[in-house]
């Protein structure tokens, strides 16, 4: 093989042919004038046997560019725990879809936090990420609702590095602290130890994850059942659950009103339930805004956190006023031309002289204006019966005085009506 050098002479450039040089780290003659022997870099070439692992006593930092845990202070979103501490109300959104563009909206719309739903949506862990993923470029907290309380889950879904990890059914204080011992290390609980490589702690760069993680990651256990609502005390008072969700949806349907969620049982249930974690002091409250519910009137029963929408429903209804309102444009625009069409002596009605006779509501009205008529001459028909009958009686003139006021109202009546 060969390689083409370029010469500059005063009169002309002329190419040349030279062998290429089998060593890549030699510095071929012709350029010593443009580059320094290899032997005088002060790093050796990146090799192999020259590779040496990352330690603690030499970290990988840059002196105008950090590249550890110093990113999170100014990247990661305020977390939940430390807003609810500073008595905000927080406003979110559960994200059933998994789509990784709604997740984005709804971070760029200003929710105060997104819940991506494993429980009811139909993604799993792999299908999660790309959604926090989405969140985090807009600095809004997710939450994980897992499917179920296990470890398995916690597990997977607490190494993708959410603010929170929702747990549901959880209908006892028992369970509650099964839940917290998923979130916690050995000793203090049983949640696997990866921490080095996961997402959670910036795989392995966040070197102060271990320090932090119990203080930053909210517990929430979801509370919707009869049998929850009457230990939700015991369940705020667990050691490690920072906030209880209600259920109100799981909880109609637990007290036999699965088609009646506003029922007035399911609201005072529902009102005992929000007394007990509010007069506790243990634990925020979390829950859903229902048709029925204000947010003033939900902070004032004690709300900290409120979900308000799932995105599916509102696209949704989204959609289907979208389709209504078109559908109901091409209806008034054929009405309209029809009208135009009747006005120009084309319609069907066009030899009539007043148009708006033949409109459904005149049509309505004629019809209506018939049968009163038809009846008032029955009426009266009737009436004037009844008074031959009573002229050939006794008492027939005094009997006619007395009807003939009522033949006269119902003849006016009859008129007004024509």
């Amino acid at each position: 093989m060969a390689s083409f050098n370029c010469t500059t002479s005063s009169s002309l450039s002329t190419l040349r042919k030279q062998p290429l040089h089998s060593d890549p780290f030699k510095t071929p003659p012709h350029l010593h004038h443009l580059s320094p022997p290899i032997s005088h870099f002060s790093t050796p070439p990146l090799t192999l046997k020259t590779l040496k692992p990352i330690t603690s006593q030499t970290p990988l930092r840059s002196s105008s560019i950090p590249i550890t845990s110093d990113l999170s202070t100014t990247s990661a979103p305020q977390s939940l725990k430390s807003r609810l501490k500073n008595g905000e109300t927080l406003y979110g959104l559960f994200l059933l879809s998994f789509s990784p563009t709604l997740a984005e909206i709804s971070g760029l719309a200003g929710y105060d936090f997104v819940v991506v739903d494993m429980e009811h949506g139909h993604g799993g862990i792999s299908d999660a990420l790309p959604c926090l993923h989405a969140l985090a470029a807009t600095r809004t907290p997710a939450i994980l609702r897992l499917p179920e309380s296990s470890p398995m889950w916690a597990k997977k879904a607490l190494d993708l590095g959410p603010q929170g990890i929702m747990f549901p059914m959880i209908d006892n204080p028992k369970l509650a602290r099964k839940a917290v011992s998923y979130c916690r290390f050995p000793p203090n609980g049983v949640r696997g130890s990866a921490h080095t490589v996961v997402r959670a702690s910036s795989y392995g760069i966040d070197e102060g994850y271990l320090s932090n993680y119990e203080e930053e990651l909210m517990i929430m256990c979801q509370v919707e059942s009869e049998e929850g609502v009457e230990k939700i005390q015991e369940i705020a008072a667990v050691d490690g659950v920072d906030c209880i969700q209600m259920g109100p949806l799981d909880l109609s349907a637990s007290m036999g009103f699965l088609w009646d969620p506003g029922n007035k049982k399911v609201r005072a249930m529902m009102r005992t339930a929000e007394k007990a974690v509010k007069g506790g002091g243990g634990a925020y409250l979390a829950g859903f805004a229902m048709p029925h519910d204000g947010p003033q009137d939900l902070r004032q029963r004690g709300y900290h956190m409120v979900s308000g929408a799932v995105d599916v429903g509102m696209f949704r209804s989204a959609a289907v006023e979208d389709v209504n309102k078109f559908k109901m444009s091409l209806m008034k625009g054929s009405d309209d031309d029809d009208d135009d069409e009747t006005a120009e002596g084309g319609g069907k009605h066009g030899d009539a002289d007043d148009n708006s006779l033949f409109s459904s509501f005149g049509d309505v009205m004629v019809k209506w204006a018939g049968r009163q008529a038809i009846q008032g001459m029955l009426r009266l028909l009737a009436l004037v019966c009844t008074l031959l009958l009573a002229s050939n009686l006794s008492f027939g003139f005094r009997y006619g005085e007395i009807l003939f006021p009522t033949i006269a109202r119902d003849l006016k009546y009859f008129y007004e009506v024509r």
